[in-house]
């Protein structure tokens, strides 16, 4: 059972707040409508139940609040507007990479894809999906926990009638399988005919909760369909008629359709007995069940005569959903028919019992997000051309050292080829993850937690060496090829060199990485990647300039002391040359940089979480 106690959102300046003390409860193996014109805030109250929005009051899932539940993916299944995902990722990549982040197996992904209908379309792109199979997608997405509760935001908007049915089928299929289901809409016709209990809300607030019938009863306009082939005549006999019995009776015709009247404040028996004894041929008489498509713009034939006292059955003007423009309603009687067939699908087996916890989780939903497209590729591919590109001719000129040479570094450029794109690749890493969210933005179903922060950051260090291993590589062989073999000497302390190249492409992807975590966007990871040599490095350089009164000299043997161990000669050799490589300008201001992004990402992560 869902439960919403209280939700209340922040207020913005002197406007009141979208949602005031809204109170509700969406019952198991029930479908709940929460109904509410345009603006009245039916977005704003699901995001406050996710927790994604700030305010106040709590919202109960099987009696557990949001944050108390430790895996929400399989409590929660979630779709706020469009799938959020790259649109160059396919079907079958999107879905995959969610397993992973969820918790749950990748087969689940191939389940639910046949499920609502992609089979054939696994392989295509995000991009390429018309809106219908889009919506089918992002049902798919909020299935994969193989969740409790469904949270849909205007889940049928814009669709064709057909899709509309097989979503609310589907949702049908979850709640008779003991499932809650709530869903936001302004279409009182779409609620009362798809949903068993109705919420209405008005500028935040609570209007009425109702069951289905009792909500099309009470707060939507009883209608008449009547077709004959003597529309004209039929609506004049109904308006004399009612003029004479002094009752309040609207026929209205639909245009284009000349042989359909709709009309209001009557009944099937009182227009067929009108049609007999004027004459008139009736086709179609019925009480409408459910909605025959969107509402026209209606031509009244005549105006209705007020009555002398108001009419018990229904006012108009107390009728708050009149105000909105729910004129129609469903029909109850006159003809026998069927309910509309929702063409339920079978819904995938059940999943076991939760997921244990594992570093694994995070880490095979950022290998999937970094691989599932093909900018990774793109990227490695420029670094290398554009490094062959510039090593070739600075061989050629010979003023260039053979570090800088092998990872095509001119004094030009403030950094190689390759630490540029190691930094692209980390700001990617948390930019396009912010642009095309897979995951929730702050707690949602799933949440950005630590371990993913840990996953990134593994994932792009070994991305950047083996970016920064194939660029020396390939510049070596280049250069073999042009000039010969003694054109790339080994160096001596090549294995200094190769821990200075590394930590250069590790720390460019990691300033990247957390610039774009803490700034939400690609080009702010960019931006530090390519401050730290341009602006960092001279304020370095700045401070070390000058005479030195102490010196290093001998810390080892200090450390050594310090730590009462006696290690080999040899450690205090390379513990010298770290010291040097930590010293050098640039690893000094990347050290300085990612500290201070570091501690940004981690204050700005705890303060959203306080908030919330």
């Amino acid at each position: 059972m869902l439960q919403a106690i209280g939700l209340t959102s922040n207020p913005r300046r002197e406007f009141p707040p979208a949602v005031d003390d809204l109170t509700f409860e969406a019952r198991p193996g029930s479908v709940t409508a929460l109904l509410g014109a345009p603006g009245a805030g039916k977005t704003t109250a699901l995001r406050l139940m996710l927790e994604l929005e700030p305010g106040r009051g709590v919202t109960y899932f099987r009696g557990r609040p949001l944050h108390r539940i430790a895996h929400p993916a399989r409590e929660i299944g979630v779709l706020l507007g469009d799938v959020p995902g790259h649109p160059a990722r396919s079907v079958k990549g999107q879905l995959r990479m969610l397993c992973a982040a969820a918790g749950v197996p990748a087969s689940r992904a191939d389940e639910l894809i046949d499920v609502v209908g992609l089979g054939a379309l696994r392989d295509e792109r995000l991009g390429s999906l018309s809106l219908g199979m889009d919506r089918r997608l992002g049902l798919a997405s909020a299935l994969l926990g193989d969740p409790h509760t469904l949270l849909l935001d205007a889940p049928s908007v814009d669709l064709s009638p057909r899709e509309s049915g097989w979503l609310f089928g589907l949702l049908r299929a979850h709640a008779e399988h003991g499932g809650t289901v709530l869903y936001t809409t302004q279409d009182a016709k779409e609620a009362a005919r798809t949903a068993d209990h109705v919420v209405t809300i008005d500028e935040g607030r609570l209007v009425a909760d109702q069951d289905a019938a009792s909500f099309a009863r009470t707060r939507l306009r009883p209608r008449v369909a009547v077709r004959t082939p003597h529309a004209a005549r039929l609506a004049d006999a109904l308006s004399r008629e009612a003029r004479a019995g002094r009752r309040s009776v609207e026929v209205v015709s639909e245009p284009g359709v000349g042989s359909l009247l709709t009309v209001y404040g009557s009944s099937c028996p009182e227009i067929g007995e009108t049609a007999f004894r004027n004459g008139v041929l009736v086709h179609q008489l019925a009480d409408e069940f459910g909605d025959t498509g969107p509402t026209p713009v209606s031509v009244p034939l005549s105006v209705p005569v007020p009555l002398p006292a108001p009419a018990p059955a229904y006012d108009a003007a107390r009728d708050p959903d009149d105000a909105y423009g729910y004129d129609d309603g469903l029909d109850r009687g006159c003809t026998d028919g069927e309910a509309p067939d929702h063409h339920r699908g079978p819904l995938p087996a059940p999943l076991p019992t939760g997921p244990a916890r594992s570093p694994l989780r995070p880490l095979r939903y950022e290998l999937r997000r970094t691989f599932g497209i093909r900018t990774t590729a793109v990227i490695a591919v420029t670094v290398l051309v554009a490094s062959v590109a510039l090593a070739v001719p600075l061989a050629r000129t010979g003023g260039t050292p053979l570090p800088g040479l092998l990872s095509a570094w001119p004094a030009l450029l403030p950094l190689p080829p390759a630490a540029l794109g190691a930094g692209l690749l980390g700001a990617y890493s948390f930019g396009d993850e912010f642009r095309y969210p897979a995951l929730a933005g702050a707690l949602g179903t799933v949440p950005r937690r630590l371990g993913l922060l840990l996953a990134k950051l593994v994932v792009t260090a070994a991305a950047s060496l083996a970016l920064a291993s194939l660029t020396v590589a390939v510049d070596a062989g280049v250069l073999r090829l042009v000039y010969g073999a003694d054109a790339v000497p080994v160096p001596g302390n090549w294995f200094a060199l190769s821990a200075g190249w590394a930590g250069l492409t590790v720390g460019c992807a990691w300033a990247g990485l957390l610039a774009a975590g803490v700034f939400r966007v690609t080009a702010a990871g960019a931006a530090a990647v390519v401050a730290v040599p341009t602006l960092v490095v001279p304020l370095i350089q700045r401070a070390l300039v000058g005479p030195s009164a102490r010196s290093v000299v001998g810390l080892p043997g200090r450390l050594r002391e310090l730590a009462w161990l006696d290690w080999p000669r040899q450690v205090d050799h390379w513990l010298m040359a770290t010291f040097r490589l930590v010293a050098q300008p640039v690893a000094a201001a990347l050290m300085l940089s990612l500290s201070a992004l570091l501690c940004a990402y981690l204050l700005t992560g705890l303060r959203r979480r306080a908030r919330w």
